[in-house]
């Protein structure tokens, strides 16, 4: 790396660009950057990839392939094959799996920002002292333009006695070697249902506490019931609707964790060996010295930004679950998309352009992503565009089609038909506003709803196209031709609540 003339006490080093976290945009952002020629310095406190890579997306999804493993051996006889002896899971050598694939993915992303000459990784926790000058270590940095991506972390709930026992998140429970006997969850949604699920097949008694009327409450009614079902034929209890929760130490035992809660159902009562908060995260906001840069964080710790990511600061940034339009590993990538098109191929469109003349294949605003994510139990759920409780909400008249698994002939010559697809459609065009599927390679078949979505295809540009036969994509045009109208004036189911990823109570250990 060509170096910079040397620093006084009173002058910083100068960089082209500064990028304050590794997660899922700064490392790409930064590598671009530093492609065009600009000295870079990518800062990261603890460990490259953030969350997705070192105990988020990657690390979980490795347990859910080894609980599925577990779980398919288990029911063998289902499919006609007998094993002789009980199944049992080996905890350390699942762990140590999941160790090897993210120690693999972060050794690449090492080794691959290392090979860039223009950048620079600097260990350690950086902090604004100026708009354009950060403090990492004993050295101080500057550059007129600042790339924030420090991710964000998990909260605990707010119960009397919380701070007396001892509460896994979602980072400790993946250091687990030694299975809980009875993992209790606070929190009915996307992470603590997925942690449920897994410890269930592992072998562990697993109870879930809910303060909402029901689990994954954003999602539509019958979808969060179709999820509660699945999961408790397996095994996992649920409580919701909780609230007055106490905790503390079980007196028996000293070691175990005592709730007490009150429910509509009357009051309970659960003893655990653990319990893991997964009542959703908080951005990482608090230490980063944002009131010398001249950043406020909202009611919630995010920092606002506009459509293409730009704070109330010129020359700041702010991207990944920070800002708090985007929970995802998916939507942080795509934030650096964003910024490196304006930045770096002149994309002037903004988030009010409607879509005419944009460069192919070039995202350029929040705004024109459609929303996009899945919940992998298994069999998975994946979600685009708007719920019916939305469209419901929003007075908009639609077209709704379903279709149950049980149809699908992939899904009954595998034997596993839960589940049901579901599709929304606009009338009058014919295009597709919303998708819920629950079933095998759910996540996967949704990507054809999704790009019909972001292509403007209407059902009959689908029903057209000849698919594959035997697979679950095959049935999306049997889907789409069972579409009958609703109205508005039908009742509405109650409005979701806020998104789950960024709740506005709760507090971090």
């Amino acid at each position: 790396m060509d170096q910079p003339p040397t620093p006084s006490p009173l002058r910083p080093e100068p960089w082209d660009a500064i990028v304050i976290g590794a997660g899922q945009a700064g490392p790409f952002l930064a590598a671009r950057l530093a492609a065009a020629g600009q000295r870079v310095a990518l800062i990261e406190r603890e460990h490259l990839g953030g969350t997705c890579v070192n105990d988020g997306c990657m690390p979980t999804k490795t347990l859910v392939a080894s609980a599925r493993a577990a779980h398919v051996a288990r029911h063998a006889a289902h499919w006609g094959v007998r094993i002789d002896g009980a199944v049992r899971v080996d905890l350390k050598a699942v762990k140590a799996r999941k160790d090897a694939v993210v120690a693999q993915s972060v050794a690449n992303l090492t080794q691959w920002l290392g090979s860039m000459p223009t950048l620079e990784v600097i260990a350690g926790h950086g902090r604004f002292t100026a708009p354009t000058v950060v403090q990492v270590n004993d050295r101080r940095l500057a550059a007129p333009r600042i790339f924030v991506n420090v991710g964000g972390r998990p909260l605990l709930p707010d119960w009397p006695g919380i701070d007396d026992v001892p509460v896994l998140t979602n980072t400790t429970l993946l250091e687990l070697d030694e299975l809980p006997e009875h993992l209790v969850i606070a929190g009915g949604s996307y992470i603590g249902l997925e942690f449920a699920q897994i410890y269930r097949r592992f072998g562990s008694r697993v109870t879930v506490l809910e303060s909402a009327p029901r689990l994954i409450a954003r999602e539509d009614p019958e979808i969060s019931r179709a999820v509660r079902e699945l999961l408790e034929a397996e095994g996992v209890t649920f409580h919701v609707g909780v609230s007055d929760v106490r905790v503390r130490r079980a007196a028996a035992t000293g070691s175990e964790v005592e709730l007490e809660f009150h429910t509509p159902a009357g009051p309970r009562r659960v003893s655990g060996t653990h319990l893991l908060a997964a009542v959703g995260r908080r951005p990482n906001t608090e230490d980063l010295g944002l009131e010398h840069a001249g950043l406020v964080t909202d009611a919630r710790g995010a920092i606002p930004v506009d459509d293409e990511l730009r704070t109330a600061v010129d020359g700041i940034w702010a991207l990944g679950d920070v800002h708090g339009r985007g929970a995802f590993t998916h939507t942080s990538y795509h934030d650096h998309e964003i910024v490196a098109a304006k930045l770096l191929d002149g994309a002037a469109r903004s988030a009010s352009d409607g879509g005419e003349g944009r460069a192919p294949s070039v995202a350029r605003s929040i705004r024109e992503r459609i929303p996009a994510y899945a919940l992998f139990v298994d069999p998975p759920l994946a979600r685009i565009g708007a719920s019916e409780v939305e469209l419901r909400a929003a007075g908009r008249p639609f077209l709704k089609g379903t279709l149950p698994m049980a149809r699908v002939g992939r899904a009954r010559e595998r034997g596993e038909t839960v589940g049901a697809m579901k599709v929304l459609v606009e009338p009058d065009s014919q295009r597709i506003l919303g998708a819920a599927l629950l079933g095998i390679e759910a996540d996967e078949v949704i990507h054809e709803l999704l790009l019909a979505m972001h292509a403007g295809l209407t059902v009959q540009d689908l029903q057209r196209l000849v698919h594959i036969h035997p697979t679950v994509s095959e049935q999306l045009p049997t889907l789409l031709g069972t579409l009958v109208p609703v109205t508005p004036e039908l009742a509405a189911p109650p409005a979701a609540p806020a998104d789950p990823a960024h709740p506005t109570t709760g507090r971090t250990r």
